[in-house]
This record gives structure tokens, sequence and C-alpha cells, in this order.
């Protein structure tokens, strides 16, 4: 059992920063992959409606991030203290949604699907205003 808890989020003005952060409990974390999914407003909060944001493998060596943020955020993990982050840079209003951290199967390419999600945290919101 993994127990996965998010925080980090808040309001920022577009063009703005914030980092997101998720500590994980339970053993072995750093033989899995991590990721960070999201669910836009007015999507229902079905686990399959949740989009792809990055993913990081179990020692950290590889990522994957989807188009729409690459360049703009960057997923990292801290194995020691069994937490992973997500540093998101110039914000936009599109970027609005409840982040969810997850745990995925460390395998080659990264894992970029809600289906193939283990433990998903409770989500943190980010509200990016104009």
């Amino acid at each position: 059992q993994v127990q996965l808890v998010e925080s980090g989020g808040g309001l920022v003005q577009a063009g703005g920063s914030l980092t997101l952060s998720c500590a994980a409990s339970g053993r072995s974390f750093s033989s899995y992959a991590m990721a960070w999914f999201r669910q836009a407003p007015g999507k229902e909060r079905e686990f399959v409606e949740r989009e792809f944001v990055a993913a990081i493998s179990g020692r950290g060596y590889r990522t994957a991030y989807a188009d729409y943020v690459k360049g703009r955020f960057t997923i990292s993990r801290d194995n020691a203290k069994t937490t992973v982050y997500l540093q998101m840079n110039n914000l936009r209003t599109e970027d609005t949604a409840v982040y969810f951290c997850a745990t995925a199967p460390d395998t080659i390419p990264l894992p970029a699907t809600p289906q193939r999600v283990g433990y998903w945290g409770q989500g943190t919101q980010v509200t990016v205003s104009s």
C-alpha cells in the first residue's frame, strides 16, 4: 500500500510559477516511476479523464513530458525524502486543473496513461488567473 499526499497548489497569475510536492509513504519508493496527471474543470472526476503531465523513472534518470508543458514544467524526485516535485513555470490559464501525483511501473518508455497508474494522491488545485 502506498499513500501519496500532494501539496503546493494555489492561485497564481499567468506567467507565474508554482512547485507541487508529493510525499509518498510505503516501501521501495525508488522501485517505481512517479507521474503527475491533471484534470481540468468541468471534467468528470473519473481517473480515465485525467491527462498526463510528466513522469520520472525510479532512479530519476529518465523523464517524459506532455508536449504542452515541455520547456515550462520540470519533474524531479528525491528518493531519500520519498518525494516527487513538479516545478511549473510560465503558467497559463489553461494549466488550471486539479493536479494528481501517481505511482506507475518503471518501464521503457515511461507510462503516460492513467490506466497504468497504481496509486493516486488526492489532488491539489492549481488556478491560474489572467
